[in-house]
């Protein structure tokens, strides 16, 4: 048996190849939209994709199921479980669908689909036996049903994709499931969808793969026999979910369109820039922020390339709008429009280089932001004329912030602009710097007239010895004697 994991970071994601060496069949199991990746790794190993499959239909990336059955010429096998108001519209393509119990041969392999709803009505896990040798299971490729440390959350299919009332259902049905997992054995390899960082979980482990034994001893979810305790605890802090996820969700169930390979990014000069910004096209700046502090375009916004480029991108980019990208050259506005096509966000139309901005801008035309130290927003703070604005998470915020800074997280920062005062100037404060440098893109496009950030957020403040409230120490000042 051959076994291949691929890893998008900018996803958290994880997608498996797994193939049996003797008759050179292969099956791809959750593969995003890059599928070239998959087929190059087929013709590398000598085997060919005979079948796609995936464990249910994702909220936080583009499927590549249907794209990569299509350029494989595979067997495309979907879910067919949970209630039919929420299955594949797109199955009666040809797909071949999939009921609890139901074996896939890919050779001497075999994949055993077991339902495990909960984190979405139609989720299956496979469970996997190389029967060219064994007769009992090497593992179970778990999707997002477990994780390392953690299990997929009940509520997106309600907060992301508003299906009324299913939260608790669901986070019932979870429960179910990791029951009936106890009737698998120990020494299962456990091959889950999501790794740290993905939203689709609250404590995923960082460790690429684990064994059932192991999590059904230390993951917390399998501490909790009673059903009540359970349901209260795998809702409790869950986060927000960004809002292209209902998009998402939307997107999969119908079948995303085929792109047939990502296109090459088209570089325009100033002249074109300048066209883009007087017709109000969004643009995005991929730069550092140091960069971007120094000097970006009036109205860009700022997601820096990196991990997190899509957690930030798929809370403020409107996928429907035409947009223009600010990178540094070719080769990484080609790895910002591929990463952006993960996520449905397809209509990048150019890139322009920080020489072109420049140029479209003109002389001493660009906006900065004034990036101030802990020591210096603390005299500044002192002499008043100054507001700071805590733009982390709220349990970042409750667990330590700057005395009587209030907190609006930076994914819902746009709706709350209206409130801020404009008699003052705004200072936006994150963890360490690149969540406030956002803050202060947006604020700045949005009007406010003048902008400052805090360099090295929270870290550096309580590095510098700088005072620090805490929630729990707010309430208990405030409660009654």
């Amino acid at each position: 048996m051959l076994l291949r994991r691929f890893y998008d970071d900018t996803l958290a994601q994880a997608s498996y190849l797994i193939g049996c060496q003797r008759t050179g069949d292969a099956i791809v199991v959750d593969p995003n939209r890059d599928a070239e990746q998959y087929l190059a790794a087929a013709r590398s190993e000598g085997v060919r994709i005979s079948h796609v499959t995936e464990t249910h239909i994702h909220a936080d990336f583009v499927s590549g199921a249907r794209e990569l059955a299509r350029r494989a010429d595979a067997q495309l096998l979907l879910s067919d479980c949970g209630a039919p108001a929420w299955r594949y519209a797109f199955a009666s393509e040809g797909a071949t669908l999939l009921r609890d119990c139901d074996t896939i041969s890919v050779g001497n392999v075999r994949l055993e689909v077991m339902h495990t709803p909960g984190h979405t009505p139609e989720h299956i896990a496979f469970v996997v036996t190389d029967t060219a040798g064994a007769d009992q299971p090497m593992g179970i490729l778990s999707g997002d049903f477990v994780f390392v440390g953690d299990v997929g959350r009940p509520d997106l299919l309600e907060r992301a994709a508003h299906v009324a009332g299913s939260t608790d259902a669901l986070a019932r049905k979870l429960f179910q499931s990791l029951r009936r997992a106890r009737c698998l054995p120990d020494w299962l390899q456990l091959w889950p969808g999501h790794g740290a960082g993905s939203a689709c979980g609250k404590a995923l482990g960082a460790v690429p793969q684990s064994t059932l034994g192991y999590e059904r001893r230390f993951n917390w979810a399998f501490q909790i026999d009673d059903e009540e305790t359970f349901v209260r605890e795998v809702l409790a802090g869950q986060s927000d979910p960004p809002p292209y996820f209902a998009r998402m969700k939307r997107l999969n169930q119908r079948g995303p369109r085929i792109l047939g390979g990502f296109p090459e990014p088209v570089e325009i000069d100033e002249i074109g820039l300048r066209e883009a910004m007087r017709v109000g096209a969004p643009i995005i700046d991929t730069r550092p922020t140091a960069a971007f502090a120094e000097g970006h375009l009036r109205g860009a916004l700022s997601i820096p390339a990196g991990k997190s480029f899509l957690t930030w991108a798929g809370w403020l980019v409107d996928g429907e709008r035409e947009l223009h990208l600010i990178a540094d050259d070719a080769r990484a506005a080609k790895a910002a429009m591929r990463a952006l096509a993960m996520i449905g966000v397809d209509r990048v139309i150019s890139f322009a280089t920080p020489a072109s901005m420049r140029a479209a801008a003109g002389a001493g035309a660009l906006q900065k932001v004034e990036r101030l130290s802990a020591s210096e927003l603390r005299t500044r703070i002192e002499q008043g004329g100054v507001h700071v604005v805590d733009v982390r998470n709220a349990s970042e915020w409750q667990a330590g912030h700057l005395p009587g800074v209030p907190n609006i997280p930076l994914g819902r920062l746009a709706s709350h602009i209206g409130e801020l005062p404009r008699d003052r100037i705004i200072v936006a404060q994150c963890q360490s710097g690149m969540r406030s440098m956002i803050a202060s893109s947006i604020f700045q496009a949005r009007g406010v007239p003048r902008v400052m950030d805090l360099r090295g957020g929270f870290e550096a403040w309580t590095a510098a010895g700088l005072p620090v409230e805490r929630a729990d120490r707010l309430a208990n000042a405030s409660a009654p004697a």
